[in-house]
């Protein structure tokens, strides 16, 4: 979002929390301190002019029916149905005022839909109900059969961001991943007339620390503190326990049970099992291992923070389940977009 705004675009991002395995935007942005993510629709219309991006919740007069509907579905097992997450989705976008959506549909052991295929189904009815809704919407199909970027939690992944946009560290899938959407969304916006193009002004905005400034600005103007860039381990905070998770014996990273990582977090107390549970920020992992990287004794799985040894000792355990090593070096990971869907290509008489 911040990436776009910094490029010259417009983004009001209206985002859930988490669901199942899986971790909320909300969640994740609430880790900073301060910051309001149910701001009244006055306060994200002069954000959105003021800084360019919004990331935001739904409210009582912001699709106040999803917010519900949002609740019961992790407690009814109907997270993954597509109808529901359909309109989960786009009611949101729609409620935004889009003049162009593109969106990140993953498949994996860490998705809701655990192959290409049923990931491609749930991307098709995403395109063309927007596209009836006369939004120009396009969806890329991503891997998610390991982690996006080396940390999982709230505040970790807030920090994980930071780092993306100054530069003090960037993960390579999430790069590829980034600028795969931004190039879709700086095209799909009529910003930039190719790929290329759109790659360049990327690269710039990154590079000058345009991008960085106008992610600073938006927590500001939410409510967070205006230093958080530069003062980011002091507002985000710290877990009291912080430990590796080493390997018995050295191998290469072969397979990564992501739904299962994200469950660590969940046991971690970063995030909920029933509705109304409380979310620690600080809990989580850093340093999440890749496939295809070796681990040894001086190169572990990942660092787990917790509030406790008991509970770090627990997430050592099921991070080490969910890691398979082997002695061999396996073949390098596909890359992380498989495809990009568009209305006109899945019903190109229209």
């Amino acid at each position: 979002a911040p990436l776009i705004a910094a490029a010259g675009g417009v983004v009001p991002m209206i985002s859930g929390r988490g669901l199942g395995h899986t971790g909320g935007t909300l969640d994740k942005l609430e880790a900073i301190p301060g910051y309001n993510t149910c701001p009244d629709r006055t306060k994200l219309y002069d954000v959105v002019r003021e800084t360019g991006c919004a990331i935001v919740g739904q409210s009582e007069n912001l699709v106040p029916a999803d917010r519900r509907f949002y609740a019961v579905r992790d407690v009814t097992s109907t997270v993954e149905s597509i109808p529901l997450i359909t309109a989960s989705i786009l009611s949101k976008k729609l409620a935004a005022g889009l003049d162009s959506l593109v969106l990140d549909v993953k498949f994996g052991n860490g998705a809701f839909a655990q192959t290409a295929h049923q990931a491609r189904a749930l991307a098709r009815s995403l395109v063309r109900v927007a596209g009836g809704a006369g939004l120009t919407c396009r969806a890329l199909l991503t891997d998610m059969n390991q982690p996006v970027a080396s940390a999982a939690g709230n505040a970790l992944e807030v920090r994980n961001a930071i780092d993306f946009l100054t530069g003090a560290h960037r993960d390579p899938r999430q790069v590829s991943l980034i600028e795969g959407l931004a190039t879709q969304m700086l095209m799909g916006g009529g910003l930039v007339e190719d790929a290329r193009s759109a790659r360049q002004r990327i690269d710039r905005v990154l590079a000058s620390g345009q991008a960085a400034e106008c992610f600073a600005r938006m927590v500001s103007a939410l409510g967070g503190p205006s230093d958080l860039l530069s003062r980011t381990d002091a507002h985000l905070g710290t877990a009291p326990i912080v430990v590796p998770v080493h390997v018995t014996r050295p191998g290469w990273v072969c397979a990564i049970d992501t739904r299962a990582i994200g469950l660590c977090v969940v046991e971690l107390g970063g995030g909920r099992r029933r509705v109304g549970d409380s979310i620690d920020p600080v809990v989580g992992l850093s340093g999440l291992c890749e496939l295809g990287q070796q681990v040894d004794k001086d190169r572990p799985l990942c660092l787990v923070h917790a509030r406790s040894r008991a509970a770090a000792e627990r997430a050592a355990l099921q991070v080490l389940k969910a890691c398979e090593t082997s002695e061999a070096r396996p073949a390098t990971a596909g890359q992380i977009i498989l495809e990009t869907l568009a209305e006109d290509e899945l019903c190109p008489a229209r």
